[in-house]
């Protein structure tokens, strides 16, 4: 998956991911730092582990290609600074149903979006999913995760320290 401006989408592929892989079910060797993290919501946490990626090269290819992710793993897609609200992921070469969450610089989920892979080899036929707020982070995971654990906007990840997940 790629994330792109919806203003200039050509010159713009600025880059994403998709998640962490299950080990031994893809092919696809995961080499980007992983950290646990954990969702918190309604005073309930939610363990996962999540590739981060921070380098440009890292988020313009995110989960491209993947066959699958498990299910309590991600992908954080880390910025240097503010993106805007008009800054969106597309997914480009990705095999598998996503959601993202965008982040502010606490972590704190601004806009949620539902990504359904796009199959065509014209990356133009690809939609284009903008966070519609601006965000400094992202992460990406299995398609109704947030869903099924009632994550929503307001709800928060704690990536970046050791804190513990609340029970």
């Amino acid at each position: 998956m790629k994330a792109l401006t919806t203003l200039i989408p050509a010159c713009a592929l600025a880059l994403t991911g998709c998640g962490a892989a299950e080990a031994g079910k893809n092919n696809t060797p995961v080499s980007l730092p992983q950290v646990q993290a954990c969702f918190v919501s309604s005073g309930e946490g939610h363990s996962v582990t999540v590739e981060v990626a921070s380098e440009a090269e890292d988020r313009k290819k995110g989960l491209m290609g993947r066959r699958n992710l498990a299910e309590n793993a991600g992908m954080v897609f880390e910025y240097q600074e503010q993106r805007p609200a008009r800054y969106g992921f597309w997914m480009y070469k990705t095999l598998i149903p996503l959601d993202i969450a965008f982040l502010d610089d606490s972590g704190v989920i601004v806009s949620i979006r539902h990504m359904l892979p796009c199959t065509s080899s014209r990356t133009s036929d690809c939609p284009i999913y903008p966070a519609g707020k601006p965000f400094w982070n992202a992460v990406e995971m299995n398609a109704g995760y947030f869903e099924a654990r009632s994550i929503e906007e307001g709800d928060r990840l704690i990536w970046r320290s050791e804190a513990a997940c609340p029970p």
